[in-house]
């Protein structure tokens, strides 16, 4: 974006708000005086604002007034208390941003008394490390300058796309669930790797960046996953003989079908 962002206040300062403050922060979309989070605990407060230099408060007004940007990262089973104490005070002004998953755009709509623009997003846990992907999607209020504003910050902490809300649950599927499913492989090919022989710290280093470096060489290659797979594939070579055994075992039916599971399970947790 070529200006920076309004005033951003965070309602809730867990760590998928820490995570967003460091990626701002780190992409000079604000400064951190710019930056204010609302915090019911205090110790938390006083760490926010020691390590990134942020403002806190404890009161919705005082959030409300100084934000015009309010990035809502709350559990969703605190959202109707938390939003009720919000209620008041949001108005047209504010561009009010949720990651509370299974929390539909009608439902955020309905937890203020003004029309608001509200963005939907859907995070997900690498975000934590800068290295997230998540996908949005606005209600009809939103303006192209606060899809603009969501753009930006989500891909400070990663990348980011836009899609029409009844994908959402998709998304949740795919990316939200996403690291779970890599976590479960990468403990399989440690387990593999020490069942062949290795020492485990020695399999887990090989294993991590083994992935790792698969998913940057993927990413920046820009080259189908069937190609670099076959660039690895030598005919009648090691990789042939452990891909035919995950052939066997249908491993592509099951990735399909746990992405599929955790959608319709999206569905009916937001339904």
């Amino acid at each position: 974006m070529g200006t920076p962002l309004d005033t951003i206040g965070f309602v809730g300062g867990g760590q998928m708000a820490e995570a967003m403050i460091r990626g701002i922060l780190a992409a000079k979309l604000a400064a951190p005086s710019s930056v204010i989070v609302a915090e019911p605990t205090a110790a938390r407060c006083e760490y926010l604002t020691g390590q990134y230099g942020v403002r806190c408060t404890q009161d919705p007004a005082t959030l409300c007034q100084a934000s015009e940007i309010l990035l809502l990262a709350i559990k969703p089973q605190l959202a109707p208390a938390v939003l009720g104490s919000y209620r008041p005070f949001v108005d047209e002004r504010h561009l009010v941003l949720s990651i509370m998953a299974g929390v539909t755009l009608r439902a955020l709509a309905d937890s203020f008394a003004a029309p608001v623009r509200l963005i939907r997003v859907m995070p997900n846990t690498p975000s934590l490390v800068l290295a997230g992907a998540a996908a949005f999607s606005p209600n009809a209020q939103a303006t192209a300058r606060d899809r603009e504003i969501a753009t930006a910050l989500f891909s400070a902490v990663g990348t980011c796309v836009e899609v029409p809300e009844n994908l959402l649950d998709a998304v949740t599927g795919l990316s939200g669930s996403g690291p779970g499913y890599v976590f479960t492989f990468i403990e399989a090919l440690v387990d593999g790797g020490v069942l062949a022989g290795l020492p485990r710290p020695i399999a887990e280093q090989l294993v991590v960046q083994t992935v790792l470096g698969s998913a940057k060489l993927a990413l920046e290659t820009g080259e189908h996953p069937a190609v670099l797979k076959g660039k690895v594939t030598s005919p009648g070579g090691t990789t042939i003989a452990g891909l035919q055994v995950l052939e066997e075992g249908g491993v592509r039916g099951l990735v399909m079908g746990a992405v599929e599971a955790a959608t319709e399970r999206s569905r009916e947790l937001g339904g």
